[in-house]
């Protein structure tokens, strides 16, 4: 991901990327003619998909929508804080004039990235009018058309409607060409059709020609700065041919397709991924996970896709989670001390690898003061290090991509998919206990209440990563798992439908959107 790539993109293709989804129509490329300059070579290529690559960061993770679904899904203590930055998502307040600015700003900034990556993909409709070879050509390609898919996976998923509900109701448009018009808002069921369109092109592409298959995610040694070089190795920072048949998975579970879920996590991912001539994806070990200064905290060694944050996680971290941060803006686990806290209920095994992901913090002086003036008692709080970032003595030995890594697909949503996909009761407990052993957690016996107890180890398994909201969407969860760690959150299930940002709505007309 070498600056004068980043620079390339950035000047050709920036007009687009400060673009919504109308007004990038409205918006004259005045650098129309470097295009054939950029796309003249494979670098130049690259250069411009390295640039999709990097906007995500600033989507999900600079633009706190990753935080925000967290809160929503009820992981973390904003509740006591009148004042909590974060306290408008966690009551589902749409109706606020911050959540409605909030709203249109990720709207337009993910239409923005699809509109860059689909001139993308103009250049990459026949191989012939490229100077690319044909490995070159379908790995781009394939990359190209999964990204779209994802960003279109994920509008979906906010502003649509619970599927097994309402297919048929008004949902997004996808924009899945350059033409500069605007597009007609799709039903739930014709955007899925769409999104599977595009992986599974993704899937054929890349099937026969991604590395990853036979030489696994090639990870090295980084510079301080970020990642080395790219071609062809790093392929846990790009859409790679397990991730997309993740995103599958995770698409078809979301329709309620359940056979075709677990036939892809099974059969495509888990039993092919990891096998005695190369584990692509291995469990993450004891030692990578308590290492001195620098612990594994993502768990980077299974992560089938992860982002790439330049900043190392700072963004993330500092924006929600630090402990310098003031109350009214820290993310936190309910409780005061380990013992008693969320992370004794949350967690039901003290050996649990996830459990040192929390850390105890004391209150600043500035939250003492003013403890102080209100009356009150200050008081500790937990905070997650899970995107902290290394000690500043750390002496740097191997790769340490991780450090970078922001999870967006991980072997264990494999495992889950499977478990809960499959008709054989048995086999969704030999699933999960092969997560649990792996977190140095001993097995699960069936006792006959499988809904908790699946939605407990992916409530673990996916906290600070943005899917919990999810998952509970899908399958119309009304019991959330609240900031105690009880099950006795009020909720509607139209809380869960993101209403379209009223600037889209006021361009189109009027919008149905139920």
């Amino acid at each position: 991901m070498k600056k004068i790539f980043i620079k390339a993109i950035a000047s050709i293709l920036m007009p687009l990327s400060l673009a919504s989804c109308s007004d990038w129509l409205e918006v004259e490329m005045e650098d129309k003619i470097m295009e054939p300059v950029l796309f003249s070579n494979y670098p130049g290529y690259v250069s411009a998909l390295n640039g999709v690559y990097l906007s995500l960061n600033d989507y999900y993770s600079k633009g706190n929508l990753i935080n925000i679904l967290d809160v929503m899904a009820q992981y973390y203590d904003v509740t006591e804080n009148t004042s909590h930055s974060y306290k408008t998502y966690m009551a589902f307040n749409y109706k606020d004039s911050g959540f409605e600015s909030k709203n249109s700003s990720l709207w337009n900034q993910a239409y923005s990235i699809i509109a860059t990556n689909n001139t993308i993909l103009d250049h990459l409709q026949d191989i012939g009018d490229t100077p690319l070879n044909q490995k070159q050509f379908n790995i781009l390609r394939g990359e190209a058309l999964a990204l779209r898919a994802m960003l279109h996976f994920d509008l979906v998923r906010r502003h649509g409607s619970i599927y097994a509900l309402n297919p048929d109701a008004e949902a997004i448009p996808y924009q899945d060409n350059t033409k500069r018009e605007i597009l007609p808002i799709l039903t739930h069921r014709q955007v899925m059709e769409k999104i599977f369109r595009d992986l599974n092109e993704a899937a054929t592409l890349l099937k026969d020609y991604d590395p990853i298959i036979t030489e696994g995610t090639k990870d090295m040694v980084t510079e301080d700065n970020g990642v080395a070089s790219y071609d062809m190795a790093f392929r846990h920072l790009r859409l790679n041919y397990y991730a997309v048949q993740g995103l599958l998975a995770r698409a078809y579970m979301w329709i309620g397709d359940k056979p075709n879920a677990y036939r892809v996590a099974m059969n495509e991912v888990i039993k092919k991924a990891n096998t005695e001539e190369l584990e692509v994806f291995p469990w993450v070990t004891k030692d990578e996970v308590e290492a001195t200064g620098r612990p594994n905290l993502i768990f980077s060694p299974e992560i089938m896709f992860a982002m790439y944050n330049s900043n190392k996680n700072k963004d993330i971290y500092a924006n929600a989670f630090s402990q310098s941060l003031q109350m009214n803006a820290r993310l936190t686990f309910y409780g005061e001390t380990m013992s008693d806290s969320k992370v004794a209920t949350f967690y039901d095994n003290e050996n649990d690898y996830r459990r040192l992901q929390w850390k105890l913090v004391e209150p600043t002086q500035d939250e003492i003061d003013k403890a102080e003036e209100e009356g009150r008692e200050p008081r500790s709080t937990l905070y997650t290090t899970k995107y902290a970032d290394f000690d500043s003595q750390v002496t740097l030995d191997g790769p340490a991509t991780y450090r970078y890594m922001i999870p967006m697909i991980r072997l264990s949503e494999m495992y889950l998919i499977a478990a809960e996909a499959t008709t054989d009761a048995a086999e969704s407990y030999r699933l999960l206990n092969e997560i649990r052993v792996n977190r140095l957690c001993p097995d699960l016996e069936d006792d006959g209440n499988f809904n908790r107890t699946i939605t407990l180890e992916f409530a673990r398994e996916m906290i600070c990563e943005g899917q919990l909201f999810f998952f509970y969407k899908r399958r119309q969860e009304l019991l959330l798992n609240d900031r105690e760690g009880k099950f006795n959150y009020n909720m509607s299930l139209a809380n869960y439908v993101w209403p379209l940002p009223e600037s889209e709505i006021n361009k189109r007309g009027t919008v149905n959107n139920k």
